[in-house]
C-alpha cells in the first residue's frame, strides 16, 4: 500500500490534520442530512436541497478552481495534511458523486412525490393534454422564442462562450437533406434568465412544467431546414474567485467592478449534464471546455435544484416550519429610548430567537436624535433593501457625521456592496473601503451622543452581519454597551480603519491582525498552566471553521496536558479529535439544524475566573492574519451565565441535530439510547413560539 493510499476520510492516515476541502464537503453533507430528515416539512427539505447545491456552486467557483490552478502551476504542492492537488480533486469528485446521487434520490423519490400529495406537481411535458400543449406552444412563441439566440459551432463559428452557472440546451443538428460530408453540428441555446424555470399550467392548481422541456419540444423553430438529433440541458461552473492587486489599484471600487465583469469569463471547473446526454455530446463539451471526466456530473433529474425554490413561495404553511415572532428584551420595551436602555446595562441579543429590530432601531434613533453627533459602522454583507443603510443615509441627510466602511471584497456580495457604497457617498456619508491587503470582517457600530456636558459612546458588536434577512435564518449574537473602554476601543478601531492610525493596543477588544492570535494563544496556554497547578481549567468554543494549524497545535498541546476541550464547529474542522497522545481530551461536534448555527463564542475556565469572548472571527488563518476581526469580552456575570446556560451547555446535550467528529474525519450521530431526545434549537425556539421571554 502506497503512502497516498493510506487514507482516512479527508487526510493521510498519519497526518495530525484533516483535509480542509474534504472536511467542507462533510459539512455540506450535514446540510444534506437536513433535507433527508423525513420529520422535516416538505418545503423545508426542498430548501436544504437548494442550500446544498448553492453551497456547492461557491465551493467549485472558489475552492476547486484554486486546486485546479495549483495543479497547473505547482502540482507537487501538498496541503497541510499531505495531499496533492490531484489527490484532493480526485477525492472531491468521488465523494460528491455519491452525495449528489443521494440528493437527487431525495428530490425525486421523497420530496416531489410528497409534494404531489398536496397537489404540487412538476409535470413532464409528455403528459400534458392537447390544450395544455397548445398553451405552452403559445407561451414559447410569445415569451421565449423572441429572446433566444442559438450559437452554432463550425469552422466559421468557434465554440461559444458559455457564462458561469447559466442553464443551457446543447443540440446536435443535421440538414434535413444532408449532402456528402455533412456531419452533425453542435449548437448551444441559453435558457433566458428572465423567464421562470417553472412555468405554471393554468387551471391545474400548483402544476408546473420545466422551462427546458418546453424549449426542447419547440427547439426546431430555431433551426428551420435542420433535423434535431439531440437536445439536452447542461450547466457549466467557472472559476469566480476575484484576485485584486490592491497596491496597484488606484480606485478600489472601479477595480472591483472591472474584476466582477471578468468573473463570468473564468475557466471551467465543473460540467453538469442531463442523464440522457449522449457520450458524443459530453465528450464534445469536455474537449471544448477543457474539462476531464472527473469534472463531469451527470444529473438524473432537474439540473440546478435552487431554481425549484419558487415552490417555497406557495401559500402552503403546512409544508413549512411553524413561524414564530422573535422576542424583545423587556428593558428595551420599557425604556423611552434605546440609549436609555443601553446606558442602564449591557444588553445581549440572541438572534433569531430575539429580534434584530433593536439593532435597526439603534441606528434609526441615532439618525433622528438631535443629540447624536456621529455614527460609524462596518458593513460586510447587508443584503438588498437594507434598512441599516437607509438609516445611515438618513443620518447623513440630517447633518450628522457618518463614516461607513463598506467591504467591497465580500465574496459574491461585491456588486451589491458597490451599489450601497455609491448611494452612501451620494448622501454625503464618508465611505471607505478598508485596508490594503485586509478584508474588514468585524461587525461593529459606534454612536457618539452629546449628553449634558460630555460625549457618550454607544457600541454595538456582533457575531453576524448587519442584515435583517439573514438574522432570521442564522443564529447570531449581538451586544450593546455604553462602557467607556469599549467606546474608546471602538473609536481607536475606526481610526485604524479610516485613517493612518497604527493602533496596536486595545483596552478590551481583541482585534485581528493586531492582537487576536497572540491573545488567543496566551489564553490556551494559560489553561495548560492552570491545569498543571490543579486549578479549574477547560476550553469550550462554538464557531464555524477551524483550519489554523498554529492554533490547532496549541489545542493539541493543551489536550496532551489533560485540559478538557469541547468544540462545536458547524463547518470545517482540520483538527482531528481523539488521537491517542495528541487530542484525547478534545471533542468536536457539529450542529446545522433549522437556523444554520453561525454564532462565535470562546469560553476559557481560567482557574475559576471564567472569561467569554464573542465576535466575528473563526479560527482560520485568513481571519487571524488577513482580516480585520473583533472579539469582545462579556464581563457581566449574568450575561456570561446566560450564554453558558442558554447556548454552550445545551448545545453539548443535543442528541437530535448534533453530529460528533471522529478521528478519521467522519461524523456520527449520538448513539441511540433510551434517554429523552433533546434538540438545542427547538428548546431555544419554544419561548419565541409561545411569545415568552428568555
Amino acid at each position: 500500500m502506497t503512502t497516498n493510499e493510506r487514507r482516512v476520510t479527508g487526510s493521510l492516515i498519519d497526518s495530525p490534520l484533516l483535509n480542509r476541502e474534504l472536511s467542507w464537503i462533510e459539512f455540506n453533507s450535514r446540510v444534506l442530512d437536513e433535507a433527508l430528515d423525513p420529520t422535516q416539512p416538505l418545503l423545508e427539505r426542498l430548501k436544504f436541497l437548494s442550500i446544498f447545491s448553492t453551497n456547492l456552486d461557491e465551493f467549485f467557483m472558489v475552492r476547486v478552481s484554486g486546486l485546479k490552478e495549483q495543479l497547473e502551476s505547482n502540482p507537487m504542492t501538498l496541503s497541510p495534511d499531505g495531499l496533492s492537488p490531484a489527490s484532493q480533486l480526485r477525492q472531491i469528485s468521488d465523494r460528491l458523486h455519491t452525495l449528489l446521487d443521494l440528493q437527487m434520490r431525495c428530490l425525486l423519490k421523497q420530496v416531489l412525490p410528497g409534494l404531489e400529495k398536496h397537489d404540487v406537481r412538476i409535470v413532464p411535458y409528455s403528459s400534458l393534454t392537447k390544450s395544455q400543449r397548445d398553451e405552452m406552444r403559445s407561451f414559447f412563441n410569445e415569451r421565449i422564442f423572441p429572446v433566444l439566440t442559438p450559437l452554432s459551432v463550425d469552422p466559421s463559428h468557434p465554440f461559444p462562450y458559455i457564462s458561469n452557472i447559466s442553464m443551457n440546451l446543447g443540440t446536435l443538428v443535421v440538414p434535413e437533406k444532408p449532402e456528402n460530408g455533412d456531419e452533425p453540428r453542435f449548437a448551444r441555446v441559453k435558457l433566458p434568465p428572465n423567464v421562470p424555470r417553472l412555468i405554471p399550467i393554468n387551471g391545474d392548481g400548483y402544476s408546473f412544467v420545466l422551462l427546458e422541456q418546453i424549449m426542447a419540444v419547440h427547439i426546431d423553430a430555431l433551426f428551420p431546414g435542420m433535423r434535431i438529433l439531440e437536445c439536452q440541458p447542461f450547466r457549466i461552473t467557472r472559476d469566480a474567485d476575484i484576485e485584486i492587486e490592491e497596491d496597484e489599484a488606484g480606485d478600489l471600487l472601479k477595480t472591483v467592478e472591472q474584476q466582477l465583469r471578468q468573473r463570468r469569463f473564468g475557466f471551467g471547473v465543473r460540467l453538469e449534464v442531463a442523464a440522457g446526454m449522449s457520450p458524443h455530446m459530453v465528450k464534445l463539451l469536455c474537449a471544448s471546455l477543457e474539462l476531464e471526466e472527473q469534472d463531469v456530473y451527470t444529473v438524473d433529474g432537474p439540473i440546478n435544484i435552487p431554481d425549484l425554490m419558487s415552490l417555497y413561495k406557495l401559500d402552503l404553511p403546512e409544508l413549512k416550519d411553524v413561524p414564530f415572532t422573535p422576542t424583545t428584551p423587556p428593558i428595551l420595551r420599557a425604556s423611552e429610548t434605546i440609549f436609555d436602555a443601553i446606558r442602564n446595562q449591557d444588553i445581549l441579543l440572541h438572534h433569531p430567537y430575539e429580534s434584530f429590530a433593536p439593532v435597526v432601531e439603534f441606528l434609526l434613533q441615532a439618525a433622528r436624535d438631535p443629540n447624536v453627533q456621529a455614527i460609524k459602522q462596518t458593513l460586510y454583507r447587508v443584503g438588498k433593501d437594507s434598512p441599516i443603510v437607509e438609516a445611515l443615509i438618513e443620518a447623513a441627510e440630517q447633518g450628522k457625521q457618518v463614516a461607513v466602511l463598506v467591504e467591497l471584497k465580500a465574496r459574491f456580495d461585491e456588486e451589491n456592496n458597490i451599489q450601497w457604497a455609491r448611494r452612501l457617498e451620494k448622501a454625503g456619508v464618508h465611505v471607505v473601503y478598508g485596508l490594503i491587503g485586509l478584508k474588514t470582517h468585524a461587525k461593529i457600530a459606534l454612536v457618539v451622543r452629546q449628553e449634558k456636558n460630555a460625549l457618550r459612546r454607544y457600541v454595538h458588536l456582533g457575531t453576524g452581519n448587519y442584515n435583517p434577512v439573514t438574522a432570521r435564518i442564522y443564529t447570531d449574537l449581538g451586544f450593546f454597551t455604553a462602557d467607556q473602554d469599549f467606546g474608546a476601543d471602538a473609536s481607536d478601531l475606526f481610526n485604524y480603519l479610516t485613517g493612518y492610525s497604527r493602533q496596536v493596543r486595545y483596552r478590551k477588544l481583541l482585534v485581528a491582525p493586531v492582537n487576536l492570535r497572540k491573545t488567543m494563544t496566551e489564553m490556551i496556554r494559560r489553561e495548560i498552566a492552570n491545569h498543571q497547578k490543579g486549578l479549574p481549567s477547560g476550553i469550550m468554543a462554538k464557531f464555524n471553521s477551524f483550519t489554523d494549524t498554529g492554533l490547532i497545535e496549541e489545542m493539541y498541546a493543551a489536550s496532551r496536558e489533560g485540559v478538557p476541550i469541547d468544540l462545536i464547529i458547524r463547518g470545517i474542522s482540520c483538527l482531528r479529535p481523539g488521537l491517542p497522545g495528541r487530542s484525547e481530551t478534545i471533542r468536536v461536534g457539529s450542529i446545522v439544524g433549522r437556523f444554520l448555527e453561525h454564532s462565535r463564542i470562546y469560553r476559557f475556565i481560567n482557574g475559576g475566573n471564567e472569561e467569554i469572548y464573542m465576535g466575528s472571527a473563526d479560527l482560520m488563518n485568513r481571519n487571524l492574519d488577513r482580516r480585520v476581526e473583533t472579539l469582545f469580552p462579556i464581563e457581566d456575570v449574568k450575561l456570561r451565565e446566560r450564554i453558558v446556560r442558554e447556548i454552550l451547555d445545551p448545545a453539548l446535550l443535543d442528541n437530535v441535530k448534533m453530529r460528533w467528529l471522529q478521528s478519521d474525519g467522519s461524523y456520527l450521530r449520538p448513539r441511540n439510547t433510551d434517554e429523552k431526545t433533546f434538540s438545542f434549537q427547538d428548546a431555544l425556539l419554544k419561548p419565541a413560539l409561545l411569545g415568552a421571554e428568555f
